[in-house]
């Protein structure tokens, strides 16, 4: 690798490099302990400062210097890791550099000359290079070390490395950490003792910063059941944080495909750099904070001051702006943010330059002005183009009656709202869309009533209405924190549903797209899937007690918008609990809005949440216990599991507390989740356990603290709801109403907020991480279990060795994933599928895992063999192979009898495994196996099917559009139990070139072996009499022959079979024939019964996967 020129003053210090060609101008050297002579003290000395020390005279074994006769001064210009890769820099240097320094007079133009020559080469490779980093120079150096020291495959892409300490046992190693996109590697070389560690990141348990009386801070990593510590970190946050970024990409990358589909930022694997991962984690910061659509992105932070009209002072903070937002958040404890969609902007000015201040004018006459803001000029221009507006003077003119316009438009809109939807685009879709929130129509608020919950609520609308007249109204109000002391405090009934649009963001995604609800309910009108049905099921248990949930007109409204969601994102499509959540919605929000609600909570707030395996509410679960012990100590020191308050809060989690508490109650709980998120709904947890800590203390079991909890919400209510008797829900245990006093749901929440308001969204963001990792792999943990204990009943390995099994198996499926973005095996990997068929192989990594674990070192026509093996297990014919037919193919070439083993091969022979010569194989390239043609002989046998690009035949339909053939499912379930296991006599005859091919194979298998000559002699004298017995039968059935008189029987192996294509006179034979003659051979029956370890296998394979899969790309 050439150098960036770098000046030695000494050629020789401490004597650790040792010269190999030197010439006029140029010296190659080697250093000490490298090479020949690499052992002794010297070698060991100078292997340990190459590890613990870091400088470029110390990177790779060998290397280049630059110098001229007259000088003492030496430049080095290259080094390598292998003599050949130094050696064909010295010959380029000798080939095209020596002549043409022969004609510079002094030493400094030749030095000159050779230095900008080498940065030229530098630049050249630099274009084509994966090396991004701010020190260049550097990051190759490290960039070359890690390749040299771990050997994994060019393709992985390394991010960022750091000094530290790695903890071995008690020991501490000084060396060097190595993140890449895929593996955290370490290395260490202290006097002779190596340590290398290399962790691929789907392997990791957890990760978290922790310290002990040892380590004052370090970096602990759990993968596959052991501890690792990683300290004397000089920027261990920066480092923490790095490697929590690349374990959620793995995370995303190769177990939740559509999250991670959705990041379009991150969707190469070979691009990903530090910068890119810090710049990615800051966008996602700033959405969730800010509640903004996913296809936003910071583009630009400027610290300024905002002039907070309420308040009358400006307030310290940051202009974050994104493509279509401008969003300030204070920095002072204020906790005071605005969002302004650039739509809205109508002008900005910056006529003050002496403060450096900005004016942003928006819809509704108000302004906002920032102050202090060091590149005031590019901001405005910036904020100018991404809105429309020109910078001309006419236009800032001009800019008081576009917002009269504006305004008189708004007003027309208000005093007209049947014009909306004309303006927005939409089509008229009055009959086929509620515009109505359902609590208006079955529970028009009564102006005449003057009850004391009525005054209450007009006391509560004007208290937000002087809010809105102080901070503003809609989508540019001011969120302070008056605002959350209103929530606290309860929103009242008219003014919910636009609040709730507008704390969750969804106010933005309707604005920007106008008719699209419209359109998904008349493209999903008709439908029929899975999720369809499953609406249907449930549409009648969506709040029955409730008047609107009792007529068609809710429950069609409710129909909808659960079938337009399941329309617009299959991969979810409906889970229960979204019609429980979606019918509060439509109580307070008009149709189309409450779809836009149900978007930004199941795709925004609650990721992970409804789908399959609800990992998202599985982890705010784990939180939840981290929680309760950081918060309830006195809980924790009385119950031992706490993994009890994560079943029974499920239901809190998954419905906001709608399906445990009155729906009167509740609404007010949503109303804090709209505006706090996932951390409201925590608080309030906490609260209610607090509430009742000294009754679930005394608990004797968790039936009794089930009842406990059951009972404390059904006490709860709302004393200032103006609901009437029929819409509030009553209590289920009426009977238990004496024993326990009613909490009222404004003091809970109230209380919640002020015992546990400290905890901040940024804490639960963190817990968030560090407990994903545990919930996936213990839920991947699990699929293992399953799949194990189903496959074990079919083979004669031992459960570790099919723990072992299956760890390589689903390994080589990821290795397959992680230089590549459109792998067979990661674009059919679908969580929602049977266990069995989560992970399955493609030809290509199968090819790979077999030749590592086969039990004969076959020695040609490996890549054919393999493609033989893998039609023959393959036994849907849909091009990928799962775990259960891996086993069974292995089982019976470890575990099988010699019959079996000896049946297995003779079927490799025969359709569908055998299709041709091995000649016709290679010109048919292996390699492209995938895609496949409608043509493909493999799949001669599937004209029904249309195959996709990829040669795979998807095995369920996506769960939102696709209808599931059940019926199909359950015939193939029925097959599969009532297949009868296969006889010899069920085997068809093989024919001539099936049997060549045959004898081959036999051959392939036995060389290497110590019996290898007499084997030969075997299989020889096997061909030769089963020939000869052909002839023989061939002889008497020809006319003239001794039978010709007599009518011809058939053979007692039954009638002989042509092979397609061939003649009828071929010969041909059967299974028993040639099962009989190899018996007869004792050397190949004692091949085939010697028994065969395959934890040796195991073993090696766990070393060689990586290597193997590396350098068959």
């Amino acid at each position: 690798m050439w150098l960036k020129p770098e000046e030695i003053l000494l050629k020789n210090a401490f004597k650790l490099w040792v010269t190999e060609k030197d010439n006029e101008y140029f010296v190659l050297q080697r250093r000490r302990g490298y090479g020949e002579g690499a052992g002794g003290l010297t070698g060991l000395l100078v292997g340990t400062l190459d590890t613990v020390l870091d400088s470029t005279s110390k990177v790779a074994p060998f290397r280049i210097l630059h110098h001229t006769p007259d000088s003492q001064v030496y430049w080095s210009i290259a080094c390598g890791v292998t003599k050949e890769e130094i050696v064909q820099h010295w010959d380029w240097l000798q080939q095209n550099i020596m002549r043409t320094l022969s004609v510079f007079d002094s030493s400094e133009d030749i030095t000159s000359f050779v230095q900008g020559k080498i940065r030229g080469l530098i630049a050249e490779e630099g274009k084509a290079s994966h090396v991004h980093e701010d020190d260049p120079e550097k990051f190759r150096e490290a960039y070359l070390r890690f390749e040299n020291w771990f050997a994994l495959p060019p393709e992985e892409k390394l991010v960022t490395y750091y000094a530290c300490t790695y903890w071995k046992g008690k020991v501490p190693c000084q060396g060097w950490l190595y993140l890449s996109t895929n593996f955290l590697c370490f290395y260490s070389y202290l006097l002779g003792a190596e340590v290398k560690l290399v962790i691929s990141w789907d392997e990791i348990w957890r990760l978290e910063k922790t310290s002990n009386v040892i380590l004052t801070e370090s970096i602990h990593v759990v993968a596959h059941g052991e501890d690792h510590y990683f300290s004397m970190l000089l920027r261990l946050n920066e480092t923490f944080v790095i490697m929590e970024q690349l374990a959620d990409y793995s995370i995303k990358r190769l177990f939740d495909k559509d999250a991670f589909e959705s990041q379009r930022a991150l969707s190469d694997p070979l691009q990903i750099t530090k910068r890119g991962l810090e710049a990615h984690a800051k966008s996602e910061q700033f959405r969730t904070f800010f509640r903004l659509p996913k296809e936003e992105n910071l583009l630009e932070v400027h610290e300024s001051f905002l002039w907070v009209p309420f308040s009358h002072f400006n307030t310290l903070g940051k202009i974050c702006l994104s493509e279509s937002y401008l969003c300030f958040a204070s920095q002072d404890g204020s906790q005071c943010h605005i969002i302004i969609p650039m739509r809205e902007v109508v002008n900005v000015d910056k006529s003050d330059t002496g403060s450096r201040a900005l004016t942003v004018y928006v819809r509704g006459k108000r302004a906002l002005r920032f102050t202090e803001v060091r590149d005031y000029q590019r901001l405005a221009t910036t904020i100018r183009g991404r809105c429309g507006i020109s910078a001309s003077p006419q236009h800032s003119a001009s800019a008081e009656v576009i917002r009269g316009e504006c305004q008189s438009l708004i007003n027309h809109f208000e005093d007209n709202p049947e014009d909306v939807t004309l303006m927005v685009g939409q089509k008229d879709s009055s009959k086929a869309v509620s515009t109505e929130a359902l609590m208006t129509v079955f529970h028009p608020q009564d102006v005449e009533n003057l009850d004391p919950k009525m005054l209450k609520e007009k006391m509560k609308e004007q208290s937000w209405n002087i809010h809105f007249s102080e901070y503003g109204r809609g989508t540019s109000m001011f969120f302070t924190r008056k605002t959350r002391d209103l929530i606290v405090r309860g929103v009242p009934e008219s003014l919910r549903g636009e609040l709730w649009l507008l704390f969750s963001g969804a106010v933005n995604d309707m604005a920007t797209h106008p008719g699209y609800y419209t359109e998904l309910v008349e493209q999903s009108l008709g439908t029929s899937t899975l999720a369809t049905d499953e609406i249907e099921r449930d549409l009648h248990r969506s709040l029955p007690e409730h008047p609107a949930f009792q007529s068609d007109t809710g429950i069609s409204a409710l129909r909808r918008v659960l079938t337009a969601y399941a329309y617009r994102n299959p991969k979810i499509g409906y889970c229960q609990a979204m019609n429980i959540l979606t019918s509060v919605l439509l109580l307070y929000a008009k149709e189309e809005e409450a779809f836009w609600l149900l978007v930004a909570v199941c795709e925004r707030m609650l990721p992970d949440y409804f789908n399959r395996r609800i990992i998202g509410a599985l982890v705010d679960q784990a939180v939840f216990e981290d929680l309760i012990r950081e918060n309830l100590p006195q809980l924790v020191e009385n119950m031992t599991d706490l993994s009890f308050f994560s079943s029974v809060s499920l239901s809190w989690f998954l419905t906001l507390f709608i399906s445990v508490l009155p729906i009167e109650s509740a609404v007010n709980v949503v109303d804090c989740f709209f505006y706090d998120g996932i951390k409201a709904i925590l608080q309030l947890g906490l609260a209610v356990l607090d509430y009742n800590v000294d009754a679930l203390i005394s608990c004797h079991d968790d039936a009794e603290a089930v009842t406990i909890l059951n009972k404390f919400f059904d006490s709860v209510t709302n004393k200032d709801s103006p609901l009437p008797p029929t819409v509030q829900q009553a209590p289920v245990s009426n009977n238990n109403k004496s024993t326990r006093s009613n909490v009222d749901i404004n003091e809970l929440i109230r209380e919640a907020y002020e015992k546990y308001g400290n905890i901040r969204s940024e804490e639960v963001e963190s817990f968030r991480k560090r407990n994903k990792l545990f919930v996936i792999q213990t839920l991947e943990d699990t699929t293992k279990q399953n799949v194990t204990r189903v496959v074990s009943q079919d083979v004669k390995f031992t459960p570790a060795q099919l723990d072992e099994l299956y760890n390589l198996f689903k390994r080589q499926h990821f290795l397959s994933c992680y230089w590549t973005m459109k792998s067979p095996a990661l674009l059919h990997h679908d969580p929602s599928l049977a266990y069995l068929e989560q992970y399955q192989l493609g030809f290509q990594q199968f090819s790979v895992l077999f030749s590592l674990l086969e039990p004969w070192a076959f020695c040609a026509n490996k890549s054919t063999l393999s493609l033989w093996v893998f039609r023959l297990i393959d036994e849907n014919q849909d091009g990928l192979v799962n775990f259960k037919e891996f086993c069974c193919a292995l089982d019976n070439l470890y575990c099988g009898s010699f019959t079996n083993k000896l049946k297995f091969l003779f079927k490799l022979h025969l359709p569908p495994a055998f299709t041709g010569s091995p000649l016709q194989e290679q010109e048919e390239n292996l390699s492209n196996f995938f895609p496949v043609t409608e043509g493909s002989p493999h799949f001669s046998k599937l004209p029904e099917f249309d195959l996709p690009e990829d040669g795979v035949i998807k095995k369920s339909p996506e769960r939102g559009r696709g209808k599931v053939d059940l019926q199909a499912y359950l015939k193939q379930w029925q097959n599969e139990i009532l297949r009868k296991e296969e006889t010899i006599k069920d085997l068809p005859r093989i024919n001539q070139a099936q049997f060549i091919h045959f004898s081959k194979t036999l051959y392939n298998i036995f060389h290497g072996d110590p019996e290898e000559e007499s084997l030969y002699r075997a299989v020889a004298h096997v061909t030769s009499l089963l020939l000869r017995m052909e002839e023989v039968g061939r002889r008497l059935q020809e006319p003239g022959g001794p039978a010709a008189s007599v009518e011809p029987s058939a053979p007692a192996d039954g009638p002989r079979e042509a092979g397609p294509g061939l003649p009828a006179a071929d010969w041909s034979f059967s299974f028993e024939q040639v099962l009989a003659s190899l018996l007869n051979e004792p050397a190949i029956v004692g091949f085939f019964e010697r028994h065969m370890d395959i934890q040796t296998k195991l073993t090696q394979a766990h070393v060689a996967q990586l290597k193997l899969t590396g350098n068959g790309k």
